[in-house]
């Protein structure tokens, strides 16, 4: 079945069976491997990526549930203010250590930033609950959330 879909701000046609997980198309069809399998169930957060400008995991969403729509990865994240801002921030304070899980950190960070710029801890901390980091560098993580919250607002 044929699929249409805006990816990266660019418009993409894939072909997939319907009920195929979105990772699995922008893994092995799109080559697009920065989103991350983890679990498989949309609990560790390693395979988020944002859908029509919300964080989403995409083991858990289908390519049927995407016609149309616009999905954004990793690769694309440097290209956005918010995105680049939260990378910025990241290498700055070396929040990543195995790295495996960054990338649906950063997903979920930039999409915590959209809807709340100046988040506090406790808000921070509820945001990103869902997100595994098996370093357990949930306090860089947290560090660079905050950090990234200083470089928009300067």
């Amino acid at each position: 079945m044929a699929i249409s879909l805006k990816l990266n701000g660019e418009t993409r046609e894939v072909e997939a069976e319907p009920g195929t997980p979105l990772l699995w198309v922008l893994r092995d069809e799109l080559q697009l491997t920065g989103t991350k399998f983890g679990c498989g169930v949309a609990s560790c957060g390693a395979c988020t990526v944002h859908l029509d400008g919300q964080p989403v995991r995409s083991c858990q969403t289908y390519i049927d549930d995407v016609e149309g729509a616009e999905v954004t990865t990793i690769e694309a994240m440097a290209d956005t203010k918010i995105g680049a801002a939260v990378q910025q921030a990241w290498v700055e304070l070396d929040v990543v250590q195995c790295g495996y899980c960054q990338s649906g950190q950063i997903m979920s960070a930039v999409g915590l930033l959209a809807e709340n710029p100046k988040p506090s801890t406790s808000e921070i901390d509820d945001y990103m609950h869902g997100n595994a980091c098996r370093c357990a560098a949930y306090q860089r993580i947290r560090a660079g959330i905050q950090r990234a919250s200083e470089i928009l607002e300067a």
